[in-house]
């Protein structure tokens, strides 16, 4: 059920470079990826887990580990674990450079990966692996228990609601106990757990760090550095403000989102989609889940961004090419949806070409010359057509 598209590109940069990185969060499935891309190859695979005592036992000798899988797809799992195994990584691709040699997985983004090791500049190629979209399980479930449940294999596809919720529970204390430690985060992980749940409770409004701070009883910069933290361990993610040559007063902080709608849902308490429909977070959780759907299938020449100005105009999507807008978009929880005049000014600004409302299940049609309503799934389509 993994994204074709992503064992492509994985395919694809294993032929042309020594090593292939795939980073995400957690349990969101890197390892049944590399496993399934490592039995395509022509050539034997290798797995390592740097968790399990056994198979770290076989890399005590690296090098010689390494030499003697010369021929091998080597894949090495949580390498964050293991950072002393970089420089080593660089000294043996340097002397035989053969594409395809390893296939290296992590539980944290490429900048925190660098910050723990020697680079592999020139050597490797890097993919950030998302929880699922709505095109990869379209034919195993609906959107509304993937925005429920969000998109951690391990919860959307517990035998019940309960069992999902335990999976969430578990997922958030084993990450703030044992994973942010391990990948260098060293904090009180109550302030830490109650500084998530705070984030939750601010999801789709600008980030203010003092307000955090004052709350927490903690320093601005303290708190500005586990926000950057968990960031980079992809708990949550940042939308920037999109900065037009408009005369307007605009918003320059980011928008904060939690990483996935299921981890949003436990960390409010919220344990049905019954219950979610009629909870005051709805539209924040809605606006986070359609902002992460976006993400997940965005073409990579393409950035996404929000628009908002003092004034009250407001995009929650703006998507650029090359700083210049493609397509805007406000999100609505609602199937019978009004252009907003904040909106009007958006399109008006930034001449935006394209301009969409997203429902949940509306069909699309035309509300006005260059506005149209439309859901989800023909959102994401729409997107991952754009390149």
């Amino acid at each position: 059920m993994l994204d074709r598209e992503a064992k492509f590109q994985l395919l694809e940069d294993l032929d042309n470079f020594p090593a292939v990185a795939i980073t995400g969060a957690r349990q969101v499935g890197k390892t049944t990826l590399a496993q399934q891309v490592g039995e395509s190859l022509n050539s034997d695979f290798v797995y390592i887990d740097l968790e399990y005592p056994d198979d770290i036992a076989k890399v005590q000798n690296p090098v010689l580990f390494f030499k003697s899988h010369e021929n091998d797809c080597v894949i090495l799992d949580e390498i964050h674990r293991k950072p002393e195994l970089f420089p080593v990584l660089r000294s043996v691709i340097d002397k035989n450079r053969r594409n395809g040699r390893f296939i290296i997985l992590g539980s944290a983004s490429p900048a925190l990966l660098r910050e723990s090791s020697e680079s592999l500049a020139g050597r490797i190629s890097y993919n950030t692996l998302d929880p699922f979209c709505l095109p990869e399980v379209s034919a195993k479930t609906d959107w509304k228990d993937l925005f429920m449940r969000g998109g951690f294999p391990g919860s959307l596809f517990a035998r019940s609601e309960k069992s999902s919720m335990r999976w969430r529970s578990s997922f958030i204390q084993t990450y703030l106990e044992r994973e942010l430690p391990v990948l260098g985060l060293d904090s009180d992980v109550r302030i830490l757990r109650k500084l998530l749940i705070m984030l939750a409770h601010s999801q789709s409004g600008t980030l203010n760090t003092q307000t955090l701070a004052n709350s927490l009883g903690v320093s601005r910069p303290t708190v500005a550095r586990y926000i950057d933290f968990m960031e980079k361990a992809y708990l949550l993610f940042k939308i920037e403000p999109f900065y037009a040559n408009v005369k307007k007063r605009l918003v320059k902080s980011p928008k904060i989102y939690l990483c996935d709608s299921g981890i949003f849902h436990s960390l409010m308490g919220i344990q049905s989609f019954d219950s979610l429909v009629t909870h005051p977070s709805v539209g924040a959780s809605w606006e986070g889940f359609v902002i992460q759907q976006t993400r997940a299938v965005l073409p990579p020449d393409f950035d996404i961004w929000f628009f908002r100005t003092h004034e009250g105009a407001e995009a929650d999507i703006v998507i650029t090419n090359n700083d210049q807008p493609v397509l805007c978009a406000e999100i609505k929880w609602t199937n019978a949806p009004k252009i907003s005049k904040g909106f009007r000014n958006v399109i008006s600004y930034l001449d935006s070409p394209d301009n969409y409302i997203i429902t949940p299940e509306a069909d699309t049609y035309p509300v006005e010359e260059n506005v149209s309503v439309t859901n989800l799934a023909n959102w994401i389509e729409l997107v991952r057509g754009i390149g």
